[in-house]
């Protein structure tokens, strides 16, 4: 059973994911990106980061302990967001990275990500190796050849410095909120956003511990759309766990989505000359209305599977400097390694001074279709997409949208269910499509 999932090792913190894991894992990282050549000529450096979990702080210690042990100088950063973990793997030019968090989920779980030489994430033949290579026999560094650890306490300054230092405009004048998720950016991006010159109203910027994305952040919008209007404030941003991603609501409370950031983002890099090739990186989830509005635009979308890994894998093979997803993550090559969901709304903010436009009237250069998602549990999903009857329906449904939507259609990487997505003119016949569908797959792919 593969132990890496889309986004890192994930679990039960203390259940699946236990102290034992995390130092077999680090010390099987260590080994693998060593002999993959990252070490040579040199002695081994990682930076280590953590989300607010309570179980970030024992997960940490077992993570450190296995890279000291593996010869490996350890910076502990303590609490930052994974792309603070990851600019500063790039510029402190260590070996490896390792984030302990588990984003958006609940606080009981958590996990571990490996970023290599240069911010970066692993691909799936590097986290294979390491797998193959937990609790094999090796032999142990004694003496001087054993880790050192430091605590680099000058890391979050860095990193703010450097969010600060994309703008090309201050920000003053602007209100806005944050919600902070009381997760890793709780510090970090209220800071930037007020050294760049911006009023905020942080909210959920308290972390214990245990309320980390606890009805707050980018999964729970009420309360930044609720403290916009209760503040008259410009806009609202909303973090998750890790801050590698951001949405928005605009001074009237209205959700600002991934689809339409990546929009206003783009359009901003287009007029700025800096959008590489005029080509922005979307996955298959995207909006219908976000495609029809970069078609009316002259930009280019290219398309790939759900999932921030393969939006970057796409952006780095052909050199494009925007990509992202509905769910907030975007990725700007020029400035990150990752999603970054502070300097996202930085950007985004950094745009509304430039342009003397609100949020809402950025984002309307696309209307959203009205979407309908449905998870159809208890069907073998594997088959979903080799049924013939099942891909005439999707035909036919298509067919009948005549252009004025469309039907996704596709297995869950993450779960045992087959995810069906309608997107229609009105969310009536979103729905009547969806339901249809639903039957079909229920019907055919029963186990």
């Amino acid at each position: 059973m593969r132990i890496f999932g889309t986004d890192g090792v994930r679990g039960l913190a203390n259940g699946t994911l236990t102290a034992e894991l995390a130092l077999d894992l680090s010390v099987a990282a260590a080994h693998v990106l060593g002999e993959a050549g990252a070490f040579a000529g040199h002695r081994p450096r990682a930076v280590v980061g953590r989300d607010t979990r309570l179980s970030g702080e024992f997960l940490e210690a077992a993570v450190v302990a296995g890279l000291a042990s593996a010869g490996v100088d350890v910076l502990r950063v303590g609490v930052l967001p994974t792309p603070g973990v990851a600019y500063l793997t790039s510029t402190l030019d260590v070996d490896l990275g390792v984030m302990i968090s588990a984003s958006h989920n609940p606080m009981p779980d958590n996990g571990i990500k490996f970023l290599k030489r240069g911010g970066v994430k692993l691909d799936d033949e590097v986290e294979e190796s390491i797998e193959r290579r937990l609790e094999e026999p090796w032999e142990r560094p004694t003496g001087a050849d054993i880790g050192r650890i430091t605590t680099y306490y000058q890391g979050i300054h860095e990193y703010v410095a450097h969010l600060v230092g994309t703008l090309p405009t201050g920000l003053e004048g602007l209100k806005v909120v944050l919600d902070c998720a009381h997760g890793a950016a709780f510090a970090s991006a209220p800071a930037a956003l007020r050294t760049a010159g911006a009023e905020v109203v942080a909210i959920n910027a308290a972390p214990d511990g245990r309320n980390i994305n606890d009805g707050c952040g980018s999964t729970h919008l009420e309360g930044v759309q609720k403290a916009v209007l209760q503040h008259q404030a410009d806009a609202g941003f909303a973090l998750d766990g890790d801050a590698d991603r951001c949405l928005a609501v605009d001074r009237d409370g209205n959700v600002v989505d991934g689809d339409q950031l990546l929009s206003i983002l783009a359009l901003t890099l287009r007029d700025r000359g800096r959008l590489e090739q005029d080509t922005v990186v979307a996955t298959v989830m995207s909006n219908l209305g976000f495609l029809q509005a970069m078609e009316r635009s002259g930009i280019r979308v290219e398309q790939t599977k759900v999932g921030d890994r393969y939006v970057l894998e796409a952006m780095k093979a052909a050199g494009y400097s925007l990509g992202g997803e509905q769910s907030g993550h975007v990725i700007l090559s020029e400035h990150a390694t990752t999603g970054d969901g502070t300097l996202t709304a930085l950007m985004i903010m950094s745009r509304m001074v430039e342009a003397g436009q609100s949020l809402s009237a950025l984002a309307s250069v696309m209307t959203r279709l009205p979407q309908v998602l449905v998870n159809v549990p208890g069907v073998d999903k594997d088959r979903a997409g080799t049924d013939p009857e099942l891909a005439a329906a999707v035909q036919a449904e298509e067919v009948a949208l005549a252009g004025s939507g469309r039907v996704l259609l596709r297995p869950s990487g993450t779960e045992p269910v087959v995810r069906v997505m309608v997107e229609a003119e009105s969310a009536h016949a979103a729905k009547a499509v969806a339901d249809r569908l639903v039957t079909v797959v229920r019907n055919r792919l029963a186990l």
